[in-house]
């Protein structure tokens, strides 16, 4: 994307040929000014003006940033999972390494045309990574990190390595789905096939069908489709009788053990995936489950406050009955999935939120209670959510007022998170204490997302894949 380029970077070529999956591309980011007001909300800030020339310079700002962490990573962490950015010390999930990092980032570094960098992660992934290890993973972020990341660089790549790593993985994790009721036990040993974690949520059984699924397709193995599926009908079928899910359900008895309803942390990407499922399989039974749960989620969930601001909080699931005012960094993805589903108008007022959320301290809270605009839990790890809607929303819109957030975000990110090696996490967002962290999905996703927000359309065809909940981008070639 930046300096005009992929420079038609031949790895990502595929990506560009990828059929339409959703809508026509929208105008020109020049169509509306960048302080333009969003419909039906309260008088719009400011925002730093973006022209594309701009935007280009930010693109390589963010090109810059990536090979800044990456490089501390190569230098550091070699063959780990992370960089712990402060301490220049490796991290590990688990007594053996999977190398989050690298599988995370090789999408990313390909879509930047970091071609040097790309072919190091390449390298490390498919000569040293084998899941024949006797460790227990959890499933979940095994699933998004791992399986979608080895997916989508094989799609960029066509290099059957990583499709084999796949199919491996995703035999491996197989034995979670082998429940009473079909939800996924939250963790499983790679080796042995033993599994454990009886109290789950929605987030875990439901964020898995976009990678088995994509993995059936390649592979045509359909039973990777079949259980994944199961788990999230399964989940669904759950709901209470005003259509919400809870926070943690027990996989054997399929009972609700946690009646806490909200877009948060634990359900957030249960949503996701049912609108994702039909978009990049044309599964009419999600868009049907899709359909009846976001009418229940404005219903219940979003929450109009002072002069025309949207939040999404926290209601019991079976009652309706508002439970906190609590939204935060996880939250932050929703104005890009009702993007996604054709709610400009929600999206658009619910990203003011975020922007309003990132101001309060220049930089975004884990959480806070937005009816009184105080910071609940003060850490920032690093996420990509509020990015990832700013993305999609200059996507659907044009409007180069979504650049103009972006810009915003980034310099603050660089300025309060940038260390020698790498970037790290904040203890606190007030007083910008930093902690020795620096998680795979700042290369996976947070990364990408500035990058494509920036760069030229041209770079993806958005419209031609569906990002997994990690941001790896999976394109329909069946």
């Amino acid at each position: 994307m930046m300096n005009r380029a992929l420079r038609n970077a031949p790895l990502a070529a595929a990506l560009l040929l990828a059929l339409s999956a959703c809508n026509p591309a929208p105008p020109a980011s020049s169509a509306a000014p960048a302080d333009a007001a969003p419909t039906g909300t309260a008088a719009s800030a400011d925002v730093p003006a973006v022209d594309d020339a701009e935007a280009a310079r930010m693109a390589e700002q963010v090109r810059e940033a990536t090979r800044h962490a990456w490089q501390g990573y190569m230098q550091y962490a070699k063959g780990h999972d992370d960089l712990k950015p402060i301490s220049a010390q490796p991290r590990d999930w688990y007594p053996v390494p999977l190398l989050m990092s690298p599988v995370d980032a090789l999408d990313t570094l390909l879509l930047l045309g970091m071609d040097k960098e790309a072919d190091e992660a390449r390298e490390l992934i498919v000569g040293q990574l084998s899941f024949d290890q006797d460790v227990e993973v959890q499933n979940f972020e095994v699933t998004i990190r791992l399986l979608g990341g080895l997916l989508s660089a094989y799609q960029m790549t066509n290099d059957e390595r990583l499709l084999k790593l796949a199919d491996d993985l995703g035999t491996r994790l197989s034995p979670v789905f082998d429940s009473p009721t079909g939800l996924p036990y939250t963790h499983v040993n790679l080796r042995t096939g033993k599994t454990r974690g009886r109290i789950s949520n929605p987030a875990e059984t439901g964020t898995l069908l976009l990678e088995f699924g994509t993995l059936a397709k390649l592979t045509g193995k359909q039973a990777y489709y079949d259980k994944a599926k199961r788990a999230l009908v399964e989940t669904y079928k759950r709901r209470s009788r005003i259509g919400l899910v809870g926070l943690n359900i027990d996989v054997e008895s399929g009972e609700w053990t946690n009646k806490d309803a909200s877009i948060a942390g634990g359900i957030d990407s249960y949503y996701e995936y049912l609108l994702k499922c039909w978009k990049l399989f044309g599964d009419e039974d999600c868009k049907r489950m899709w359909e009846d749960s976001i009418g229940p989620l404005n219903q219940y969930l979003a929450d109009d406050v002072r002069e025309g601001e949207l939040w999404y909080g926290h209601a019991d699931m079976d009652s309706g009955a508002r439970t906190s005012t609590t939204y935060g960094a996880l939250d932050a993805f929703m104005p890009g999935l009702l993007a996604l589903g054709g709610d400009l108008d929600r999206a658009k007022r619910l990203q003011e939120s975020n922007l309003k959320m990132w101001r309060l301290n220049g930089i975004e809270p884990e959480s806070l209670d937005y009816a009184a605009m105080e910071v609940r839990s003060p850490g920032y790890a690093l996420r990509p959510e509020i990015v990832e809607s700013a993305y999609y929303l200059h996507h659907y819109t044009g409007d180069a007022r979504y650049r103009g957030m972006g810009k915003e975000f980034f310099d603050d990110f660089v300025k309060y998170t940038r260390t020698e090696h790498g970037f790290s996490a904040l203890k606190d967002v007030r007083s910008k204490e930093k902690d020795d962290s620096m998680e795979s999905f700042l290369f996976a996703e947070t990364f990408k997302y500035y990058y494509l927000l920036f760069a030229p359309a041209k770079t993806l065809d958005f419209d031609g894949v569906v990002f997994n909940t990690e941001a790896h981008p999976l394109r329909r070639t069946w």
